[in-house]
């Protein structure tokens, strides 16, 4: 009789599979990516911008976004949080584009007219661009609507009204160091009337004026600003 636990009378077990060893990646070889995301965050913050741009906050919903960013509800939650976020982010990349516009305007390095001129021509080009129809200033929108309830988006406009205002002074401090400007002129007074045409012909420009009235508008201020041209 065979005991049990007797070699003879045990049932055998089946082998083990014996797992291969993946051999150690070289340092040199490229790093497998994960799954790619289905969205560019530049391109669908951009998209944003142009509906928030066109209709407001309040007017805009989350399937207006959904429609122009390609994205449904969860991603777009996912990525850039609710509705009023999305809103302040695509604010802040609005702000970095006038930021690179103004650091370009700057480096041009011309006579204080042409200078204003150039200046004023991009901002009524953006102003006019929407495909819509014209658009305006996105900030003077903001200022006038979601600033007045929301203390971070007041925020925003405060600093982005105080850069311009900071960009207009540095040119008027040069004009005024190559001696086109009178001895008592004040580049910061100068850079606040600059600015305070700019919001004009942005409030202007989203209510249909024609342009050749904002040229105008444009044209007398640097007539104050700079003395009228000769004729």
């Amino acid at each position: 009789m065979v005991q049990k636990g007797d070699r003879a009378g045990t049932r055998a077990k089946p082998a083990k599979k014996v797992r291969a060893v993946r051999p150690l990646a070289s340092p040199d070889a490229p790093k497998r990516r994960g799954r790619p995301r289905a969205y560019e965050p530049e391109v669908a913050l951009a998209r944003a911008l142009d509906v928030f741009w066109k209709e407001g906050f309040a007017a805009t919903s989350l399937d207006d976004l959904s429609t122009a960013t390609g994205m449904n509800r969860p991603s777009l939650y996912a990525a850039f949080g609710d509705k009023r976020e999305l809103y302040i982010r695509s604010y802040q990349g609005y702000r970095d584009r006038m930021r690179q516009r103004m650091s370009e305007a700057f480096a041009a390095e011309l006579a204080l007219r042409k200078w204003l001129e150039n200046i004023f021509t991009v901002a009524l080009d953006m102003y006019l661009s929407g495909k819509d129809g014209a658009r305006g200033c996105f900030t003077v929108m903001t200022a006038t609507s979601e600033a007045v309830f929301d203390p971070v988006i007041r925020e925003l406009v405060v600093t982005g009204l105080a850069e311009t205002d900071r960009f207009f002074a540095r040119i008027f401090s040069r004009a005024s160091e190559r001696g086109e400007l009178p001895p008592s002129a004040d580049p910061q007074v100068l850079a606040q009337l600059a600015s305070a045409t700019l919001h004009s012909i942005a409030v202007r420009a989203r209510a249909q004026v024609p342009r050749a009235e904002l040229d105008a508008i444009v044209k007398g201020a640097l007539d104050v600003i700079c003395g009228a041209e000769a004729k």
